[in-house]
């Protein structure tokens, strides 16, 4: 099977590993991952943000990374990709404003295209009508109230799972990764096996 092209959005401060972690595990399969934020070329920096866990009321942010871009935003013809992938963090929160994001979110959802989503990047699918309505949505529990508002159903997951809703996959957050990629993979064809592995017996001399 031929590699597929991802087409993942992001902005600044979107979570650090929803980015580095799915866009190398991706290439190591054979997909191609293009990276884009709105208004930034390909080799820009993009700021981004690490989110943890650490016994708050709520979840802490700090500094992450800086990520250079392998894709400049303005070339990108959503027709061109195989699926697309809405990172978390902080990012969401603004480029789901931006017309031209929300067009590209569209026209997965018009084609039936796979669409990736986790933690706070089902803000990007709310902000266009129709995406997630009827449709079973896993996101970080703040994003509940949207999710339900926007006519979806919000599905709590474990914080290491995922959901599928036919070409919809979805996650909570960071800590699900494995489980979530696992399932993105499974949706673009991807089949991954193992064949059984033959040790050569080393025999130590009498």
């Amino acid at each position: 099977m031929p590699g597929k092209k991802i087409l993942m959005l992001v902005g600044d401060f979107s979570e650090e590993y929803e980015i580095f972690v799915f866009e190398q595990a991706m290439h190591a399969v054979g997909h191609t991952v293009h990276v884009v934020c709105p208004d930034k070329k390909a080799g820009e920096v993009l700021k981004t943000s690490l989110h943890d866990f650490e016994g708050h009321q709520t979840y802490t942010e700090k500094l992450g990374h800086d990520y250079y871009l392998n894709k400049t935003f303005a070339e990108v013809d959503p027709a061109a990709y195989d699926a697309v992938y809405c990172a978390g963090g902080r990012g969401p929160e603004y480029i789901r404003i931006d017309s031209r994001v929300q067009a590209i979110v569209r026209h997965f959802h018009e084609t039936g295209k796979p669409i990736f989503t986790i933690c706070h990047g089902v803000q990007i699918l709310i902000a266009v009508d129709g995406v997630v309505r009827g449709k079973e949505v896993a996101a970080l529990q703040y994003c509940e109230p949207e999710v339900t508002l926007a006519g979806g159903k919000y599905i709590d997951v474990t914080p290491t799972g995922a959901h599928v809703d036919g070409n919809l996959v979805s996650a909570k957050g960071w800590t699900g990764l494995a489980a979530f990629m696992r399932e993105c993979l499974k949706v673009l064809g991807t089949d991954i096996s193992h064949g059984q592995v033959l040790m050569a017996e080393t025999r130590r001399a009498a």
